[in-house]
């Protein structure tokens, strides 16, 4: 019965709809930025093109041969260093290896606080937009119904008697004067 109960709660839960709701406005601010970046690129783009352009191959080709030499140079040293520096005491090595892990978990721990954080943040969010959402679809709706409704028809009004409270009586029926049944004895 208990994981009937915990599923039960679990739907019940608006948070991860709003999580979702959260990340979708997000997606949508940041969506509505991109037209000015694309505006910016188009207006930077001739000027890049055209130092592109100006550039001599020979000059990219020696810069780029003397970045590769300076990086292999700084990786061998870095390995040489490294190789040297290598304590073979295993008890260090354990040490090392049980300090990595801890670091790797308390990393991980860090991760999932923040990954707990940012959900809670886009929830918030969400709640936000999906009242600001429900405001302007109530908006709409008061705008349609408006638009749809007719105009009221004024109501005919009373009679001034009716309006003083005063009852009016049906009138009475006229009838036919009844015959008196006749003996027949009496002839």
């Amino acid at each position: 019965m208990t994981i009937t109960d915990d599923i039960v709660k679990s739907l019940r839960n608006p948070t991860p709809l709003y999580a979702v709701a959260g990340t979708a406005d997000l997606a949508a601010e940041k969506l509505r930025e991109v037209p000015a970046l694309l505006e910016k690129l188009r207006e930077q783009a001739p000027e890049r093109f055209e130092k592109i352009r100006g550039t001599d191959p020979k000059d990219v080709q020696q810069r780029v041969t003397a970045q590769a030499k300076d990086a292999s140079s700084k990786a061998q040293t870095k390995f040489n260093e490294t190789i040297t520096g290598i304590d073979l005491d295993l008890k260090k090595i354990g040490g090392s290896v049980q300090d990595l892990a801890l670091q790797g978990v308390g990393r991980a721990a860090e991760y999932a606080v923040k990954a707990r954080e940012t959900y809670d943040e886009l929830a918030v969010r969400g709640k936000g937009a999906v009242a600001h959402w429900r405001g302007e679809a109530a908006d709409e709706v008061v705008e349609i119904a408006a638009a749809v409704e007719p105009e009221p028809v004024p109501a005919p009004e009373a009679a001034p008697e009716a309006k003083a409270g005063a009852v009016k009586k049906p009138a009475a029926r006229k009838s036919a004067p009844r015959k008196k049944a006749t003996d027949a004895s009496a002839e």
